[in-house]
């Protein structure tokens, strides 16, 4: 049987970042908390911790992290169905790590995580990465669970359709004055100053490949990772950008954003995802998830 007492100190330098803060968490000394994973170490026989600035788990030491959140749900269902047998208080709340991208976070997601926190005492733990990258954090046992564009089966997962985010290319109209008065071509959008949220950010380059203009990554770029900041840089002509119309559905309407080519939209397939074995204490969650997404995304075809 594993060493719960090793368990929940890896879990915790992991998640705080070093020995001292996970130490405070404990209520314990950072010595406490070293021996505790140099025993753990030792009977699994490999390292879990990388010592650094800050402490990060290896990929074992990741899954274990993973396997003491789902002990923990587990608790946490079984003291609600039957408290006499997990006395409140007893167990620490159960901290659920997702992966979603910053698009699905700033709408529907939001929906999905008020609606699950509102009837349960579970807490969120949201990373915040590309769409086409998030999977890549449950395989690497970062995460329980993640919104992800990657259809493909991921190993040790299951993985369920929600829709269609829908895209659409869209500047200021000063920014097409100045840049794209002699038309909307792929000549002049390989010239033409764009907005990436971040370097995993691919929309951008989707869109231009659909329009004829692939193989440009010379395109000058500006890089601004905050939902809000890339909208409001559009707005004031610094770029073009892909956006959600769930996210400038005013800007719109007010004309402070114009579509570059309406009716050439980029449908991005979204899938929700978590790790098989937690099925049964996520399942609350994944219904959440599902409901949200059903509101706001396009059907899939």
């Amino acid at each position: 049987m594993l060493d719960y007492a090793g368990l929940e100190a890896l879990a915790a330098v992991v998640r705080e970042g070093s020995f001292e803060r996970a130490a405070r968490k404990l209520h314990v000394t950072p010595s406490a908390v070293s021996q505790r994973i140099k025993l753990l170490e030792e009977r699994v026989g490999q390292v879990l911790v990388l010592r650094g600035q800050p402490c990060s788990g290896t990929e074992a030491g990741r899954r274990l992290c993973l396997h003491v959140e789902q002990v923990a749900l587990l608790e946490n269902d079984l003291r609600r169905k039957n408290p006499e047998l997990v006395p409140e208080g007893q167990t620490a709340l159960p901290t659920l790590k997702l992966a979603v991208n910053a698009d699905s976070l700033s709408t529907w997601f939001m929906d999905a995580m008020s609606a699950f926190t509102r009837d349960g005492n579970e807490l969120l733990d949201i990373s915040i990465d590309d769409q086409d990258h998030t999977a890549k954090r449950i395989r690497e046992g970062e995460v329980l669970a993640a919104v992800t564009a990657t259809s493909s089966a991921i190993p040790g997962c299951n993985t369920w359709p929600l829709g269609r985010m829908r895209y659409v290319a869209a500047a200021s109209p000063d920014f097409i004055r100045r840049y794209l008065k002699g038309g909307i071509t792929p000549e002049a959008m390989a010239r033409t100053p764009m907005m990436s949220y971040g370097r995993k950010d691919s929309l951008q380059d989707q869109w231009l490949q659909r329009l004829g203009a692939e193989g440009r990554r010379s395109t000058p770029r500006h890089f601004l990772p905050s939902n809000q900041g890339y909208t409001r840089a559009c707005e004031l002509g610094m770029g073009w950008g892909m956006h959600p119309p769930l996210m400038i559905g005013a800007q719109l309407a007010e004309g402070s954003l114009v579509e570059l080519l309406p009716g050439n939209d980029l449908d991005i397939p979204m899938y929700w995802a978590h790790a098989r074995n937690a099925q049964a204490s996520l399942q609350r969650l994944t219904d959440c998830v599902i409901q949200a997404a059903a509101a706001c995304l396009d059907p899939m075809e």
